[in-house]
Order: structure tokens, then sequence, then C-alpha cells
């Protein structure tokens, strides 16, 4: 496998979950990680862990919904490290129900985080990445956490289908616009996952789910897909991966 030793890579939504795991197993393969995420306590500790296990990591503490504190994050993280290698666009939020009387801000949140921060972190990230992949390693690489909830739709998850149906949309076009200039992007489609996005959503929409009965991936399933599309040789480019729980149900179509 190739290493990323001498890259630097990018991780939204690194305080936690899979952006956590994420940055770590990157830190593993021997890139440099900017960490990003809005828990500063929880950057600097995974910061800690990293720098203790001989990687270098730099935690940056922003909202990346503002598209200015998601320049900033990229500027930072290219000031500190010299350029910019990777970026996992992996910030979500996950508030499931019913689309009747839905409270609307559980929609703007999701829009925010889910859509707009990967759009503006991505916006800011582009001429870096589009210089890196110009040099040596003659690659660089977008990689977009999605959702098995981007292939289909199911009740109860009607705005967070919109998001995540918009992030294979935009993945796919931003494909199309950069590929010939080496920039790889790649669609990460993970059915549901052991995280705390779970108690993001509200208790009675969460009492009415077999949280006991599922069937739920790592997330180090995931960070072990990214990370095995940005270590790929140049020449391949991985443009979407679907990881589900072994012998779970398919979400409703």
């Amino acid at each position: 496998m190739n290493t990323l030793t001498g890259t630097t890579a990018l991780v939204t939504g690194a305080s936690s979950g899979i952006g956590e795991t994420t940055a770590l197993s990157l830190a593993a393969a021997g890139a440099r990680v900017a960490l990003v995420a809005r828990r500063g306590e929880r950057l600097d500790d995974l910061a800690d862990r990293i720098r203790a296990a001989g990687g270098s990591a730099h935690p940056i503490v922003a909202d990346i919904t503002d598209a200015e504190q998601a320049n900033s994050a990229v500027e930072q993280a290219v000031a500190t490290f010299g350029g910019l290698d990777v970026l996992v666009n992996n910030a979500g939020v996950m508030l499931l129900g019913s689309i009747e009387g839905a409270p609307t801000e559980e929609w703007d949140k999701m829009i925010a985080v889910n859509v707009q921060g990967l759009l503006y972190t991505t916006r800011a990230a582009l001429p870096h990445l589009l210089e890196a992949a110009a040099g040596e390693r003659g690659s660089a690489d977008v990689i977009n956490v999605s959702s098995e909830a981007g292939r289909t739709t199911s009740p109860g998850m009607g705005v967070y289908n919109l998001t995540k149906h918009g992030v294979g949309a935009f993945s796919d076009a931003l494909r199309k616009e950069v590929s010939t200039r080496n920039v790889r992007v790649t669609l990460i489609e993970p059915g549901p996952v052991a995280t705390e996005l779970f108690t993001h959503i509200r208790p009675e929409v969460l009492a009415g789910w077999d949280s006991e009965g599922a069937k739920l991936l790592h997330a180090q399933d995931v960070a072990d897909a990214i990370t095995y599309a940005v270590t790929r040789p140049a020449r391949a480019a991985v443009n979407e991966i679907l990881v589900r729980p072994n012998g779970a149900a398919e979400l409703a179509s």
C-alpha cells in the first residue's frame, strides 16, 4: 500500500467518531493531519495522541458552516504544513423525524453542516489540492463522507436524505471538473455507524428505532475505506465506496 509520508490531510468533524478515527488512520499512514472541529479540547487530545505515536497533527477550532472560518481553517493547515494533499469532508449531523411538523431549525442545521460546510471547505481547499496534484505525487484527494441514505429515501429521513443526495451530486460534478487535473473525488457511503451521531436525534424519534437489535458499523470500518481510497497509486481513482453492516437490512427505497 502506498503510504502518505510527506502529505498533508485536513479532516473536518475530527473531534469524534469517523473523523477522529480517520485522522488517526491517516496519521498512521504517514500524513500530517490538520484536525478541524468546534470542540477544541477534544482536538487537542487527539493531536496529543497522534504526536505520541510519532505523527504530526495541528488542531484547528472552526465552525465550517461559516465560510470565513472554513477558509481560515484551510489556510491555517497550509501555513502549518506547507500544502494540502487530502481533504476529508466528514463533518455532518443526522436529525431524523417526520417531515410533517418537523422543527425547521433541524433542517437548517443539517443543510448548514452537511451541505454548506462541505461546499465552503472544498472551495477553499481546491486551489491547494490542484497545486499538489500537479506536483511529484501526481494526485490529490477530496473525500466526501455521505451515507447509504444518499442512495435511497426512507420515512423519517427526508431532509437528511436530501442533504446526502446533494453531497453525491456535488461529488460527481466536482469529479468531472477536476479529474483531468489529477484531483480524485471519492464518495464514501456508510450504512449506520456506532458514533455519537445518534445522540443528536430527538428522544421521541430515537425511541421508535430498534437500537438494541441494530447492526452497526464501527468508525474504523469507514476510516479504513477512506485510507484505502487516498493511498491508491496516482493512476487509480476510487470514485465511490458503499459500506454496509454485514447482515443488516438495506434502508427502504
